[in-house]
């Protein structure tokens, strides 16, 4: 699975983004859907409200349902684990769906990530484990 941050989501649906065109086709090529967090959906659906309406939040729900896209639950025992890594990565700082996808990369070992935040390249998986930022042209 291919992890995905709320920047490259609202990126597949706001058509005025630079790389909508790039994120689209690589999105359409992978042969897995994307894997992400109620967080990160919920801040790509707050960007779409403010820049598209409901016209850009209705696409960005056709993604679930069409399954190119799911959400890991994050369970009531990983929230102590969500705000150590908030801490740990407080000069940055982390915010909350930025620490769920790293929680999610300790949980499941995806390592491959779609994103447009350069964080992803200081974050440690497990405290050691880099991400492979997957770059898009």
């Amino acid at each position: 699975m291919i992890l995905c941050d709320a920047g490259v989501l609202l990126c597949l649906v706001d058509r005025t983004q630079p790389q909508h065109k790039a994120y689209r086709s690589a999105v359409m090529r992978l042969a897995s859907p994307l894997l992400t967090t109620w967080s990160c959906l919920t801040e790509a659906m707050y960007l779409a409200l403010h820049r598209g309406g409901w016209t850009m939040q209705k696409q960005l729900g056709q993604l679930l349902l069409d399954k190119l896209l799911m959400v890991y639950e994050i369970q009531e025992e990983e929230y102590g684990r969500l705000l150590e890594l908030m801490e740990q990565y407080r000069d940055r700082p982390m915010d909350l769906a930025d620490a769920t996808l790293v929680l999610v990369a300790e949980r499941t070992g995806s390592r491959q990530i779609l994103t447009l935040d350069s964080d992803f390249l200081f974050y440690r998986i497990g405290n050691q484990g880099i991400f492979d930022v997957i770059q898009v042209q």
